[in-house]
C-alpha cells in the first residue's frame, strides 16, 4: 500500500474556545497555528482547521442522513481510520469525557467484507464525525 498524504479540510464553528476545547483536550489533538477566527488541529497526522463563522452563516453543518447497516449515518461527516487499539483508547476517552453518540462505538458488518468498528458524535459546533477501525486494513475498500 502506497503511505499515504495527509488531508486539510477546514470546517465552520461558532465558538473557538469551544472547538478548542473539544479538538484540543476531549479529542487529544496538539493545536498549531491560529488566530482570531480560526485554528489549527493535527488529527492524527491531518490537518483540520476549524473556522469560526456566525451562528446565522452556517456555522452548523448538519445535514441529512443515510441508512447504513440499520442505522442513520449523518452526512455530511469526516473522521479517521485509526488501528484498533488507539480506536478503543478514543471510544474510552470520548465515553468518560461524556461525549453523546448518535452512533455508540460497535462493529459493523460482522463476518462480512469490509468488516469494522465504528462511532458516531458531534462536535460542539454540530459537525458530523466518525471514527473506524478495520481489523484487517485490506478490508479498507473491500466490495
Amino acid at each position: 500500500m502506497k503511505s499515504l498524504a495527509p488531508f486539510h479540510i477546514a470546517f465552520p464553528v461558532d465558538d473557538l474556545d469551544a472547538a478548542r476545547h473539544f479538538n484540543g483536550t476531549v479529542l487529544g489533538c496538539p493545536e498549531g497555528r491560529s488566530s482570531k477566527a480560526w485554528i489549527d488541529f493535527n488529527l492524527f497526522g491531518h490537518q483540520i482547521v476549524a473556522h469560526c463563522v456566525e451562528k446565522n452563516a452556517g456555522a452548523s453543518a448538519r445535514g441529512g442522513s443515510n441508512p447504513v447497516d440499520g442505522r442513520d449515518v449523518p452526512v455530511p461527516h469526516f473522521g479517521v481510520v485509526l488501528p484498533l487499539a488507539e480506536w478503543q483508547a478514543l471510544a474510552a476517552r470520548l465515553k468518560s469525557a461524556g461525549i453523546s453518540f448518535v452512533i455508540e462505538p460497535h462493529t459493523r458488518f460482522p463476518g462480512q467484507p469490509g468488516e469494522q468498528s465504528t462511532m458516531f458524535f458531534f462536535d460542539p459546533a454540530g459537525n458530523a464525525l466518525e471514527f473506524k477501525s478495520f481489523a484487517d486494513m485490506g478490508q479498507l475498500f473491500a466490495t
